[in-house]
């Protein structure tokens, strides 16, 4: 399968030189010459769709944040990756931070933001010494624009990555989502929303009320200020939506429609782990099925065996054999029942127990939910023990009604998608593979794999990947139980 690497280059870029080398620069450039109003266009015109998981069109999000009123706005690079089964934006920022960089920069300059951040997981610490450096050489260079930008770090917490809660984190507070989208509540805001303070009005800054009084402290707004008047509207975009950005602006709307689908044009970086021969991340023209995926980056699955199911994360549908040749594309895949993510798939052979899966993968969103929405926590709490039971070969059919109730209820009064996460992954199995939990509940596995695990990645380096085993030990209160001593 050949197609052109231009947002993982078959070699790392390892300076600003190499970077201008391969065009670096031009994206911002042309931006300029554009103009921010032009520059929304042509990102709109390329129909560069978020690649973060939602496939939100990428120049109606920047158009959104625009139009909001609002003297202050801030730009945001979403590096906190945490969905299983996903690596590419780890891999992006190793093998090319500069055009994170230069993206963002692009983005800043086109809403007309006054501060931008780039915020990664604290443990990540190749990809921030990655990033750090290519700021520091883009801005010597000249070549990281206008707007300060400034890296935030933060914790391995599953929901640092949900946009509303990884603002919090920038503010330097825990990964609880808030109730409102950035573009309508973004950072440091002035005007209160329930269940979360404000923020001191900041100097010239002006809403819908035009300006107004510094708030008292940070309990609330102060005299005269209107709940929506100092808002500041906020864009928050995935690393791999930015690093399509530089290349875009650099060589236009309609290069980028060239590729890929209509609905989905472009390339898009994919993960593939399980039970493949060379676990990967690789750079993949929209459409492409997702069985020629699995073979062009994984590999393949191991010689004698076959593709039972395959998960996009934990975020959408089981995806069954009968539809590998689905194309990876949000239209291809949402055909098949499922949906596209984050691009990462967890593949699985004929050996895995999917009643084990369902476990692992429910009992992972029951710990990572932050408990804000009593029906998130508390019923996702419950289906995971109650899948423990049947998974043990303990349950019963009234396990079974029980998880149906709890899954149509998970959803109630929800802050982020996490909930509905639970409801599709969960519900999905149980739909597509009633056999294997008839036999559990008549006292026996047919398919026992002690070393299944929720696919969280560590590192992915030349076909080895490495799994966070430490979420075994992982509480709902997000703590962790004592390692068990060696020796």
């Amino acid at each position: 399968m050949e197609t052109e690497q231009f947002l993982l280059p078959t070699r790392p870029v390892r300076s600003v030189d190499d970077w201008r080398a391969l065009g670096g620069g031009e994206g911002l450039a042309r931006a300029r010459t554009l103009g921010p109003a032009e520059t929304v266009k042509e990102v709109s015109l390329s129909r560069l769709r978020g690649r973060g998981g939602g496939g939100f069109p990428t120049g109606r999000k920047w158009a959104g944040v625009v139009e909001q009123p609002g003297t202050h706005r801030y730009a945001v690079a979403n590096g906190a990756e945490g969905e299983p089964a996903t690596f590419k934006d780890r891999a992006l920022m190793r093998a090319n931070p500069y055009q994170l960089v230069e993206g963002l920069a692009i983005a800043s300059f086109a809403i007309g933001a006054r501060q931008a951040y780039i915020a990664v997981k604290e443990r990540f610490t190749a990809e921030i010494a990655a990033v750090t450096s290519a700021l520091e050489e883009m801005a010597a260079a000249g070549l990281a624009g206008e707007v300060p930008i400034t890296i935030v770090t933060g914790p391995d917490e599953y929901l640092f990555g949900e946009e509303k809660a990884l603002l919090e984190v920038i503010e330097g507070h825990a990964p609880m989502p808030r109730l409102l989208p950035p573009f309508e509540h973004g950072l440091f805001a002035t005007a209160p929303q329930t269940g979360w303070e404000s923020h001191e009005a900041q100097p010239r800054s002006e809403g819908r009320s035009g300006p107004g009084p510094r708030s008292e402290g940070r309990s609330g707004p102060g005299p005269g200020h209107r709940h929506d008047e100092l808002s500041n509207p906020t864009l928050v975009n995935n690393v791999e939506t930015l690093c399509n950005v530089a290349h875009i602006l650099a060589r236009g709307a309609d290069w980028h429609r060239t590729m890929g689908t209509d609905k989905s044009p472009g390339h898009v970086v994919a993960t593939v782990v399980g039970d493949v021969v060379a676990p990967d991340v690789g750079e993949i023209e929209m459409g492409t099925t997702l069985g020629d995926v699995i073979d062009a980056v994984g590999s393949g699955v191991r010689p004698g065996r076959r593709v039972k199911a395959v998960f996009s994360g934990v975020a959408n549908a089981v995806i069954t054999a009968d539809h590998l040749d689905a194309p990876v594309s949000y239209e291809g895949l949402r055909a098949a029942g499922s949906g596209m993510g984050a691009a990462g798939f967890a593949v699985y052979d004929e050996t895995a127990c999917m009643v084990e899966l369902a476990y692992q993968f429910s009992r992972f969103l029951s710990v990572e939910s932050c408990g804000q929405c009593p029906p998130c926590k508390q019923g996702s709490g419950e289906i995971t023990e109650r899948l423990a039971e049947i998974e043990a070969c303990r349950g019963t059919e009234r396990d079974i009604t029980t998880i149906g109730a709890r899954l149509r209820q998970v959803t109630d009064a929800n802050r982020c998608y996490l909930g509905t996460e639970e409801q599709l992954v969960v519900s999905s199995i149980l739909a597509a593979f009633p056999e294997e939990f008839a036999a559990h509940l008549e006292g026996e596995c047919p398919n026992p794999r002690p070393d299944l695990v929720v696919p969280k990645i560590v590192d992915l380096v030349d076909g080895r990947v490495t799994y966070d085993l430490a979420h075994l030990r992982k509480r709902p209160d997000w703590t962790y139980e004592d390692a068990p001593a060696e020796g």
